[in-house]
């Protein structure tokens, strides 16, 4: 009886150990052929075996830091508070960049290169700490200076996961300074909408455009209208003949015809029905890449 009530009991604190574990979720362009992501849930786990561990993704195309910013906006707020996101895309390292943890105003915590991922979460982010790489790092790294992930942001992230240092002993505030890449803000003139190609929806090729619902109810938008769309990049027009109707999902018009709806994060986007539109049309992403969108006028 007393070794079954002992182990009842073990089982409680283990589960309550676990429960007071902040979720770790790690972001990168690592990819997963080599050691790279194992390596950093090595650090982390080590740290805290109990850590609960999360991928956001390591499928983020090299070096494209619009893209680990854009992954960041689209889930950190799903993530309860507390949760620390760990995001490397970081093709500075070793450089004089900075390492910096974010503190969100929901609670969630951002551990990144300060390089512009915190862009399109800036106006969510309470305050910025920069690293303090003389006591925040995984001790023997020291000579170490071209795999951060490893050495400085998982590990920190964990230790701030598992409460083994605060977000104030992580090194000098910078209030809410950070790198910000450029972006093209949306905007309305009349029953005519600008805007950008914020993301590509991988793997279905699909454009995510960062004009808002709100604003499309502004102007009037609404299903069952046909919409003209225009891309230019730098300037140069990339199409401008396509008419699509506005509609609730892909299954409302035929294989292969394009269509414009809201995405999982109410904002417009353009797609063709089980096709890549991004593939068809040599679409990408980024402040360059300008759409404009108007009702079709009958």
């Amino acid at each position: 009886m007393r070794r079954t009530l002992g182990a009842v009991v073990a089982l409680l604190i283990s589960v309550a150990t676990l429960g007071a574990q902040n979720a770790l979720v790690l972001q990168s362009d690592f990819g997963t052929r080599d050691g790279a992501v194992a390596s950093m849930k090595g650090v982390a786990t080590g740290v805290d075996p109990a850590l609960r561990i999360f991928d956001l993704t390591h499928q983020i195309e090299p070096y494209d830091i619009w893209e680990a910013a854009y992954r960041l906006r689209q889930v950190t707020s799903f993530w309860p508070k507390g949760t620390v996101f760990v995001s490397i895309v970081d093709p500075g390292v070793g450089t004089s960049r900075l390492g910096v943890v974010a503190r969100l105003r929901s609670g969630q915590l951002v551990v990144t290169p300060d390089n512009g991922t915190l862009t399109l979460i800036a106006d969510e982010v309470a305050e910025v700490r920069e690293i303090d790489l003389a006591r925040q790092r995984l001790p023997g790294s020291e000579r170490s200076h071209t795999f951060h992930g490893r050495d400085v942001f998982a590990y920190l992230g964990a230790r701030l996961a598992a409460g083994r240092v605060t977000f104030e002993e992580v090194g000098p505030s910078r209030g809410t300074t950070m790198v910000r890449l450029a972006v093209q803000v949306p905007e309305r003139r009349g029953d005519v909408l600008r805007g950008m190609i914020a993301m590509i929806d991988r793997p279905y090729g699909n454009l995510w455009t960062n004009i808002p619902a709100a604003m499309l109810d502004s102007a009037g938008f609404t299903v069952g209208d046909t919409l003209r769309v225009v891309i230019t990049h730098d300037g140069r027009t990339v199409l401008d003949t396509l008419r699509a109707p506005f509609v609730e999902s892909f299954g409302h018009v035929a294989v292969g015809r394009p269509v414009t709806y809201l995405n999982s994060l109410l904002e417009l986007a353009v797609a063709i029905n089980q096709g890549s539109f991004a593939g068809k049309y040599r679409i990408g992403t980024g402040p360059g890449w300008v759409i404009t969108v108007r009702r079709r006028r009958h």
